[in-house]
This record gives C-alpha cells, sequence and structure tokens, in this order.
C-alpha cells in the first residue's frame, strides 16, 4: 500500500495498529493529536516524512487481525470491548500502581525527588480518569448503543439531555487531552521510564507498570478519539 503524506496519522494506525510504535519512537502523537497529515506531523516532530512513510508502508502491510476485528465491530461491540479491555485494565492498575509508587517514594525519593511529583500526577490521573470512565459506561456508551439501535430499528433518535452525541464527545476527548498531557509529563520527569544505577526491583517493576498503563491508554485513547466517536458522530448525522 503507498501511503499519501496527505493520510492522516490516525488513519494509518486504524487500519494497522502495528505503526502505532512506529509513530510514538517518533514522537508522533496518534491518539490525541492523530488528526493531523503525516507531512504536518513530521514537519512539527522534525523528521523526514519520506523515511518515515517508507517506514510504514513496510510495516501497514503486515496482517494485523487485532485492527481488523476492532474496525469490524458493531459500536455497541466496541463500547463494550472499550468497557472490558480497557476500562478494567485501568481499574485492576490504579491500586497497584499507587502502592508500588509509595513505596519508591518512601525508599527513593531522598535521592530521586521527582518520584514524588510522578505519584501526584499518576494519583490525579487516576481520579480523573476514574470519574471519566463512569461518565462514559452511565452515559455516553448507552446513548451510542440506542444510536445504532435506532439505526437497525429504523425508529426515532433517541432524546438526550446533552442534545448532538457530539457535545459529550468534544467533552471526553477534552478529558483525553488532559491525561495525554499528564503521561507526557510523567514520562518527562521520568526520563522516558529509564532506571537510575540505585534503581531496586521494584523502582523497575513500577516504572514498567507505568510504562504499560501509559501504552494502554494511548490505545484507548486511539479506539474511542479515531474509531468509536468518529463512527457514532457520523451515525447520528444520518
Amino acid at each position: 500500500m503507498n501511503i499519501s503524506p496527505d493520510l492522516f496519522v490516525k488513519e494509518v494506525v486504524r487500519l494497522n495498529f502495528k505503526t502505532a510504535p512506529l509513530f510514538q519512537a517518533n514522537n508522533i502523537d496518534y491518539c490525541c493529536g492523530g488528526d493531523k497529515a503525516i507531512s504536518v506531523a513530521c514537519e512539527e516532530a522534525g523528521i523526514n516524512p519520506e523515511q518515515l512513510i517508507k517506514q510504514l508502508e513496510t510495516l501497514i502491510v503486515q496482517n494485523d487481525p487485532d485492527s481488523e476485528y476492532i474496525n469490524n465491530l458493531a459500536l455497541g461491540e466496541l463500547s463494550d470491548y472499550i468497557i472490558k479491555r480497557h476500562h478494567a485494565y485501568v481499574h485492576e492498575n490504579i491500586p497497584v500502581l499507587k502502592r508500588n509508587l509509595e513505596k519508591i517514594c518512601q525508599v527513593h525519593g531522598g535521592h530521586h525527588p521527582e518520584l514524588f511529583e510522578i505519584k501526584e500526577l499518576f494519583i490525579s490521573s487516576a481520579g480523573e480518569l476514574t470519574m471519566h470512565m463512569q461518565k462514559e459506561e452511565i452515559m455516553l456508551f448507552p446513548f451510542i448503543q440506542r444510536l445504532e439501535k435506532a439505526k437497525n430499528d429504523s425508529s426515532p433518535l433517541p432524546d438526550a439531555l446533552f442534545g448532538s452525541v457530539s457535545n459529550p464527545i468534544r467533552m471526553m476527548m477534552a478529558e483525553h487531552q488532559t491525561e495525554g498531557n499528564r503521561f507526557n509529563e510523567i514520562s518527562r520527569l521520568s526520563n522516558n521510564y529509564q532506571l537510575p544505577k540505585d534503581s531496586c526491583t521494584t523502582y523497575e517493576v513500577t516504572f514498567k507498570q507505568l510504562k504499560d498503563f501509559e501504552d494502554d491508554l494511548h490505545r484507548h485513547i486511539h479506539l474511542e478519539n479515531n474509531i468509536l466517536f468518529p463512527k457514532a458522530i457520523e451515525l447520528e448525522s444520518k
């Protein structure tokens, strides 16, 4: 497949998620900032677009069953997938990370004061993400499912206090950006999760958990911002 420089970053990742790590390695945001042409994203990141496109074309021809599966899900099914896969991951890992961050702050905080700021940033993110996911599960996702049912049944659109589905979607996307920015700061403070020479096993495990949490968050946001939300807006307009 030939990739045009005018193709949006999010479209490349939607077609094949194997391209996501390459964008990340080149400091190109594919989830919150995926609504940019490759040429524009490369210019902002200070990299050669032709070189990146060649690498992307090598990756995108590889089979990616996961992307095919995601792209073929109905909106209700995709909403359920996000809840079961990504919301559950966040809920399960927040208490573990809080405990481990507290431990390494106690042991290593004297020599690495940045750990206290990382801990506070994560605690803030954990609280905001928990409320964010509740809003999606209680309000937005059920409405999207009702939209889909109305289309399938050829029935009237469901009523909503928030008006168009694009209104809560804008709110969710703004919150996604906030959490993306917060984890950018965690990554910066941790020197992209690089371990200091005096780190212990818990230090290593915690930084690995933080990196995994950030990677999962990026994919989580990508599925919503670049697949679920645009399809929901398009469905409502029809």
